[in-house]
């Protein structure tokens, strides 16, 4: 499986059709954890899986998704509603409660990826407003095989940030 996670662009929709343009038809699947501000019926939406932000005004965005993908399920957030500011606690079990072996979440704008209790927590970062330790505009991309799962974070020129890159046995 090869995915790509994004999140929080706050408005700026051509990061997202750039994003598009360069992995469509090349990763599996491109999920986006909400704050895009865009709306709901915004035809960029196409090629994502989607979360409400809690700086989304549109209802019709799902506050979570629950998908499958090459067989991996994943489990997706914006993350206010699961206090990812606090704890990684409450997404956790919602994840586990999904039988989900992938947690996406946005909302804080901190990149950050780990795995707990054989599920991998991840967040992209911000594609837009960047904080805490790495103040790069990010994206995630997610490879795996039977063997491991690999994470490699990208700027937004698309080049890989190598010291941000993590691998997990499984």
């Amino acid at each position: 499986m090869l995915i790509l996670v994004v999140s929080d662009n706050h408005g700026d929709r051509d990061v997202l059709v750039d994003l598009v343009e360069t992995y469509q038809g090349k990763v599996d699947g491109m999920f986006h954890c909400g704050d895009s501000e865009l709306e709901a019926t915004d035809t960029i939406w196409k090629n994502f899986y989607v979360v409400r932000g809690n700086c989304d005004y549109d209802d019709a965005f799902p506050t979570t998704v629950e998908t499958e993908v090459k067989g991996e399920k994943i489990f997706m957030t914006h993350g206010h509603l699961h206090e990812v500011k606090f704890t990684m606690n409450t997404l956790l079990l919602a994840a586990k409660e999904a039988k989900a072996q992938f947690a996406f979440f946005g909302h804080t704008h901190e990149l950050g990826v780990e795995v707990v209790d054989d599920v991998l927590l991840l967040n992209p970062g911000s594609i837009r407003l960047p904080r805490g330790k790495y103040p790069i505009k990010t994206y995630a991309m997610i490879e795996t095989t039977p063997e491991k799962i690999t994470v490699n974070y990208y700027d937004e020129t698309h080049k890989v940030v190598s010291e941000l890159a993590r691998e997990f046995k499984r």
